[in-house]
């Protein structure tokens, strides 16, 4: 077992914690330290910068040389701590993807970062920052070995070649940008609520503290999901289908084969017309939740029918809306629900401005429950929800109680049958 270190870089970005925790200190309490700080004479503000730099300095220094990993027989090691030492061990089987992104200054300076979703992990280790040829070479290494490549010949295999699907043209991203209320949304309270609670109060602060949380979201919802959609690319390759994003940090993700619990189809009021979707996923062990920022329904079904293959999403129009008097539990909305079993998938819909399609395969489902609240029970009705591996939940609102508690008995079974006949989920096969 050789044991490697990260890129000699690291301590750079490591350096910083020291500086932070005076960062975090002055901005939890500017009072305190701006007075702290008129008390400095300026030999006084110089000793403290040669304390403060190199102990920064050494601080990332020691992190990194502290720092090793190595890939073992059937594990990836990683060893990390100063004071408290840490070993992650991490089965190489129990891999559910490995991710790399770049951040703008790791691009200039040539490195990655490797990120790793692992089932039943609470948190993604990550390996930052390594040379970017070697974290590509390893990531193509530690997904051969989970699929089953002896050690000799998994870094010999290399990266599975990909075909590219679809691409989101830059253009189509900031149009469906515009289009989407909640930028709209999230803009107007930022432009609207800041002067209202001028006139209200007069306070500077205040103003200011509600102010920039909303001009953050309002960016975050426009610039930032531009940014960090841009030329969006779906490829298709042995070890999933690969997704590469990102303007200023590029961010190259996997999803997994077979690991697709839940499927989303999204469609905005204002999209409808032109034919867009988004498309959105739950991935158990897994943080990607979006496949397709935005994309026309056509190519969005034919990327998602080799997400979950077998499965083919149902028109709109096919779902069975609940019966009429779901509209005394939910009026209005209650015409947003609606309901489709096919052989491969259980859909459910829901709402009437944003349009919302959830499909989870029959496999993938991990219990079934129905529930009545006091108004649904006095009207005969009940919902009847689907659980997932990834902790998330499908439910099919306001059914008729006889059909719910018929549709909970056929799920289960479905379900069964349908764990029964799936294919085990490997890499590259």
């Amino acid at each position: 077992m050789i044991e490697r270190r990260l890129h000699p870089v690291t301590p750079f970005r490591r350096a910083w914690a020291p500086v932070a925790v005076f960062a975090g200190w002055a901005v939890h309490d500017p009072d305190q330290a701006r007075e702290q700080l008129t008390r400095l004479s300026t030999t006084g503000l110089l000793i403290g910068l040669a304390v403060l730099l190199p102990t920064a300095a050494a601080y990332g220094f020691l992190t990194w040389w502290f720092t090793h990993f190595a890939v073992t027989g059937g594990e990836l090691r990683i060893r990390t701590g100063l004071l408290f030492r840490r070993t992650a061990h991490i089965r190489l089987e129990r891999i559910q993807a490995v991710d790399v992104t770049q951040p703008l200054l790791a691009r200039i300076a040539g490195v990655a970062k490797l990120k790793l979703d692992v089932a039943g992990a609470e948190r993604r280790d990550e390996l930052a920052f390594l040379g970017q040829e070697e974290a590509r070479a390893l990531r193509a290494e530690l997904l051969a070995r989970a699929a089953g490549f002896a050690p000799e010949t998994a870094p010999e295999v290399g990266e599975a070649p990909a075909r590219r699907l679809v691409r989101v043209p830059p253009g189509v991203l900031a149009v469906s940008l515009l289009l989407t209320g909640a930028t709209w949304g999230s803009l107007a309270a930022a432009l609207v609520v800041p002067p209202l609670l001028w006139l209200a109060t007069h306070q500077l602060w205040t103003v200011l503290a509600v102010a920039l949380p909303l001009l953050g979201a309002a960016g975050a919802s426009s610039a930032g999901r531009f940014v960090a959609e841009y030329d969006w690319t779906v490829g298709e390759s042995p070890d999933g289908l690969r997704i590469d994003r990102g303007l200023l940090d590029r961010t190259h993700e996997t999803v997994p084969p077979g690991r697709v619990q839940t499927v989303r189809i999204v469609e905005p009021l204002w999209w409808r017309r032109r034919g867009w979707v988004r498309v959105e996923l739950d991935v158990a062990g897994s943080s990607n939740s979006v496949l397709l920022p935005v994309a026309p329904r056509e190519i969005a079904e034919s990327v998602v029918a080799r997400v979950l293959p077998g499965a083919t999403v149902p028109p709109v129009a096919s779902a069975e809306r609940p019966p009429r008097r779901a509209g005394r539990c939910a009026p209005v909305w209650w015409r947003g629900y609606g309901l489709v079993v096919t052989d491969a998938v259980f859909a459910a819909r829901q709402g009437l401005l944003r349009r919302r399609l959830a499909l989870v395969p029959h496999a993938k489902v991990q219990s079934v429950r129905l529930t009545q609240g006091p108004w649904e029970r006095l009207f005969n009705l009940a919902d009847v929800h689907v659980d997932t591996g990834a902790n998330k939940t499908v439910t099919a609102r306001l059914r008729d109680a006889g059909q719910a508690a018929e549709l909970l008995r056929e799920q289960a079974e479905r379900s069964r049958t349908g764990r029964r006949r799936a294919r085990p989920d490997r890499w590259m096969t």
